[in-house]
């Protein structure tokens, strides 16, 4: 693979196995599982040369690529990461490796059709992370809908047709809200620049600055709904527990640990350079999204303790765990948004390992209540002390992975309020308190049912789905810095596009945060070119718009690239 092409690569190999799976007879099972396991790792395999590849303190999107899909509405099939995506990118393929895997002995029915489905909802969820184009954007974030509610509705527990549907039409009515703000973005961008139209996300987030107040407002809430509803925040939140309690195994460690995300990740990317520039405006809609967060953190652990079901405890603890993503992100600073994107993998670490665990004992008990349960670290040692790190790493240990991402988004929403810091502890409290009393209730004590008494631990493919996240939770808890490094360039951008007087604040020179210098360079660069563009081509003058500079700086901004790389 050249660097050129490496994203199309990761993209595509798992759309090419299940293209693979359609040509094999339905009655090879264990040819489909094969076959299945081979490109869910192959996925994963193509997307390790990012790590050692990829630019860090580069600013901009990195591995570009972007060719004519369709000229005549300016759709372009359009790809590029930054540090954000990449990190959401390698968490996609290594969760679908393990996701797979996981599938080997509790998928028995269908098989040609369960492998063919999730290798297409990894495709999609690849796409929505490096989409470049709204149009391709829109198209990746419908095509992860279809398969799984397919995977929920057929191969789901007893009430999985309800909650296949309504995740299906949740889902949906974000997606046509979004669609409408595309579409307004789309035109409007146009009239303001007087530029060709086109579906360039940064160009046409570019534009937003000089849309009317009204306007922004409008679009922002058009998108807010489709990624509130994906998050989940409060109270868009009632599909996720069904879907999560009635969806198989890997399709709940997929759809908390990657899905869940491309709500995260469309805040960030889209609904924060939406924000209305208008100062009171902008303030009014952080204060309603922070109170919804706390809310969402609070709600969520409350409800947690009130479960039955294991499996619908954690996918509670999901509504909780996001609310402090969405907390870090609207706090606007760098510490709060790259906090967010940290706690993102983390708990799609964590909450993956937990619904792995969960589905080792359902194979073996074909039960999720509670009460069934008691004194499993008895005849399951191993399988106990992998539950004991998972849940330590879920609840924010100190030297594992959630500690690291909840004290940088507290510390980052200090700066702003100390008040919606104070609440946001009071989940941190009460997350404790209903996993450890979960297992304290499944592990602990005499084995009272005799179904438990000899139970098997853990077998070798089950070790392999739950060390690598073990591992990876210890590495992020006891050395992060790689992670922050990833991030710094990007989110410093971010935070001096939606903040701009951050980095003249006191809190900002305490902290010894200094602004994008690379990003300040780029732009210095792109007024010198415009200039000489417009001394040499003076029968076309240059527009001021962003779009405008931003396709005039497009050039040099590759070119820079390259020879860095």
């Amino acid at each position: 693979m050249n660097e050129t092409h490496i994203l199309s690569w990761i993209l595509f190999t798992p759309l090419i196995g299940a293209i693979v799976l359609l040509f094999i007879p339905r009655e090879r099972d264990n040819l489909h599982r094969v076959v299945g396991n081979v490109f869910g790792m192959l996925g994963l395999v193509v997307s390790l040369p990012l790590i050692w590849r990829f630019p860090i303190g580069s600013p901009g999107y990195q591995f570009r690529e972007s060719y004519d899909w369709i000229p005549s509405i300016g759709a372009h099939y359009s790809l590029g990461i930054d540090g954000i995506s990449f990190l959401l990118v390698m968490l996609t393929t290594i969760l679908g490796a393990i996701s797979i895997l996981s599938s080997w002995s509790a998928i028995q029915n269908r098989k040609k059709e369960y492998y063919i489905l999730f290798l297409l909802l990894q495709t999609g969820m690849l796409g929505v992370f490096m989409a470049l184009d709204f149009f391709l954007f829109y198209l990746f974030w419908e095509v992860m809908l279809v398969p799984m509610y397919f995977l929920i509705g057929v191969w789901g527990s007893d009430r999985r047709l309800y909650a296949a549907i309504k995740f299906f039409l949740y889902t949906l009515a974000g997606s046509v809200l979004m669609l409408l703000a595309i579409l307004a973005l789309y035109y409007r961008a146009h009239e303001v620049t007087g530029a060709a139209y086109t579906f360039d996300i940064p160009t046409l987030l570019g534009a937003v600055p000089q849309f009317s107040t009204t306007l922004q407002r409008i679009l922002f809430w058009g998108f807010f709904f489709a990624f509130a509803i994906k998050v989940p925040m409060f109270p868009f939140h009632t599909w996720l527990p069904d879907a999560h309690t009635e969806a198989p195994t890997a399709g709940s460690v997929i759809l908390a640990g990657v899905l869940l995300k491309m709500g995260t990740y469309g805040f960030i990317r889209f609904s924060l350079p939406l924000l209305p520039t208008d100062a009171v405006a902008r303030q009014h809609i952080i204060n309603i999204l922070m109170v919804l967060s706390i809310i969402g953190i609070i709600y969520g652990a409350l409800v947690c303790m009130m479960q039955k079901d294991m499996k619908r405890l954690i996918a509670y603890s999901s509504v909780s765990h996001l609310g402090f993503c969405t907390l870090g992100i609207f706090a606007l600073n760098p510490h709060g948004v790259s906090g967010s994107v940290i706690q993102q993998i983390n708990h799609g670490i964590s909450t993956g390992a937990l619904f792995l665990i969960i589905g080792v004992l359902y194979e073996r008990r074909h039960t999720r209540l509670i009460s069934e349960f008691g004194g499993l670290s008895t005849p399951m040692p191993n399988f106990a002390a992998i539950y004991m790190i998972a849940t330590l790493s879920s609840l924010g240990l100190p030297l594992l992975n959630g500690f690291i991402g909840e004290f940088t988004i507290l510390s980052g929403v200090f700066q702003v309020n100390t008040g919606w810091t104070a609440w946001a502890v009071v989940g941190i409290v009460l997350g404790a308190a209903y996993l450890l009393w979960l297992y304290q209730r499944v592990m602990f004590g005499p084995v009272t049912n005799p179904a438990n008494e000899h139970l098997p631990d853990l077998n070798m493919r089950e070790y392999a789905t739950l060390v690598p996240l073990v591992v990876l939770a210890f590495w992020i808890g006891i050395y992060p810095k790689p992670l922050f490094r990833v991030l710094d360039v990007p989110v410093r951008q971010i935070v001096e596009q939606v903040n701009p007087g951050y980095y003249n604040s006191a809190t900002a020179q305490r902290w010894g945060e200094k602004p994008p210098e690379p990003v300040a360079k780029e732009a210095a660069q792109s007024e010198t070119n415009l200039s000489k563009f417009d001394a040499s081509k003076t029968q076309k003058p240059v527009s001021s718009s962003p779009a405008a500079m931003i396709a005039a700086a497009s050039a040099p901004m590759a070119t820079n690239s390259a020879e860095k790389r």
